[in-house]
């Protein structure tokens, strides 16, 4: 199944909150995306049974390799094209992120590619 860019969302925050906090729970992401708790269970219930997640028993939400992989794919993607969009077009921090998370859900991997091929060579 391919996962939907909201889903792509979800686990992509998790990372991030997973590097900030080391645990991460429903109510984190909700305050992190600033939506409801109930529309945050729902999507964790998605992204459990896409097997992306694993929600433990005291309520911590852990990524499995599955989504382990997607997170860390969708966040390069976020943070490379972040960079490309400030260094070589200009685009101030705050709406090169905003682009980005855009961008980062519909881009192709081969135009990914040579983006990212562009800004490694800086």
């Amino acid at each position: 199944m391919i996962i939907q860019e909201s889903g792509e969302n979800y686990l992509e925050t998790i990372l991030m909150l997973q590097k900030q906090k080391g645990s991460v729970r429903s109510i984190d992401v909700a305050g992190a995306l600033n939506f409801s708790k109930a529309s945050i269970s729902r999507a964790m219930s998605i992204l459990r049974r896409e097997n992306y997640i694993i929600m433990e028993p005291d309520g911590n939400i852990v990524l499995t390799e599955r989504g382990l992989a997607k997170a860390r794919s969708v966040l390069e993607r976020h943070l490379v094209i972040t960079d490309f969009l400030e260094k070589f077009l200009g685009v101030d921090h705050e709406t090169a992120a905003r682009d980005a998370c855009r961008i980062e859900h519909v881009i192709t991997q081969e135009t990914f590619d040579r983006i990212k091929a562009k800004v490694q060579k800086l």
